[in-house]
């Protein structure tokens, strides 16, 4: 039996330069850090004593006895992908909800291809991980999605990642005072705003729009140095929280699709409360938002948005592991 866990992560900066499309020509930046809120993947090989060959357990129940007939794409794939024949049992379990712009399908096909290796007895290395699944997603399952999410979920911490026009990444850990981290790290606040979206739809308008939206993902690739260097430096960290309200406007104009009416009142309210500045996590329309609040003004802000679920959080830097490796070794 293999158990593996995968964070899911916070983008603070630089969504939307991540996608291929803008990259490859201008080449990408992004900011953010994974927390500990985990998709948990429990994988064992099926004894052959069932009337399938194989079980996923997720919120739905898949047993069938060919990988075409599993419609979770990212299971179908990612088995196909690695040449699995014999029976296996996939059970998965999240902390937060799939659809919420935390990056949880990547965290989940980056912990299944960690757990199979796993299963193989091989070990794999976090830049496997993240070239493994980015070409599942976006070559084999065919999503409209970035690169940030599997580089995240497989490297965890606080980083700035590098996307060059050559296609190679480049992740760079964030360096801190110990006391500055946890500040920081205190003063991120996480929201529930209750909206489930399917991200590849959002997506689709913004990837049509890519040369429309050029100068303004240029500006959010620029703030990613911009907060870095406040994080670094001795600047008040408030800073990075007005930092987060700019991008969040640059955000809004690259698809009529990422924020709406309720989205804007929940931000609103925060900002009343005294939040610094915020943001919406994710590709927009719904799932988590973020807001930098210092300590003094995090109750009002809590209270301003009491009909959101408020999530406390740490950071992670582990990413993506393996917690329990129980090896078959022989059929006994």
């Amino acid at each position: 039996m293999i158990l593996s866990r995968t964070p899911y992560r916070i983008s603070f900066f630089g969504g939307g330069t991540d996608y291929p499309e803008y990259y490859r020509e201008f080449g990408g930046k992004t900011l953010g850090v994974t927390i500990d809120k985990y998709s948990y993947l429990n994988i064992r090989k099926l004894p052959p004593f069932f009337d399938y060959k194989h079980r996923i357990v997720y919120s739905n129940q898949e047993n069938v006895n060919n990988l075409d007939e599993i419609i979770h794409p990212s299971v179908r794939e990612t088995l196909k992908y690695m040449k699995i024949d014999s029976g296996i049992s996939i059970h998965h379990d999240g902390d937060i909800p799939a659809r919420s712009g935390m990056g949880s399908s990547s965290a989940f096909t980056v912990g299944l291809i960690n757990s199979i290796n796993a299963l193989k007895g091989k070990m794999t290395s976090k830049e496997e991980l993240t070239h493994d699944s980015i070409y599942i997603e976006q070559n084999l399952i065919k999503e409209n999605v970035g690169s940030q999410d599997q580089v995240f979920a497989a490297y965890g911490g606080l980083n700035i990642i590098n996307f060059l026009q050559n296609g190679k990444i480049i992740v760079s850990p964030i360096i801190m005072q110990e006391e500055r981290m946890i500040i920081f790290q205190d003063n991120i606040m996480l929201f529930f705003s209750g909206i489930s979206r399917m991200a590849s739809d959002i997506v689709e308008e913004q990837l049509q729009r890519t040369s429309i939206n050029i100068p303004n993902l240029n500006r959010m690739k620029d703030l990613v140095d911009e907060a870095h260097n406040i994080l670094i430096s001795d600047r008040n960290l408030n800073e990075f929280g007005e930092l987060l309200n700019s991008t969040w406007e640059l955000k809004k104009s690259l698809s009529s699709k990422v924020t709406n009416p309720q989205i804007d009142a929940m931000y609103s309210k925060a900002m009343k409360a005294g939040a610094v500045g915020g943001k919406l996590l994710g590709a927009g329309g719904g799932g988590f938002m973020s807001f930098y609040v210092e300590k003094e003004n995090q109750e009002a802000v809590k209270v301003a948005l009491k009909d959101y679920l408020h999530i406390p959080f740490n950071f992670d830097f582990d990413g993506s592991k393996i917690v329990v490796y129980e090896p078959n070794y022989k059929e006994r």
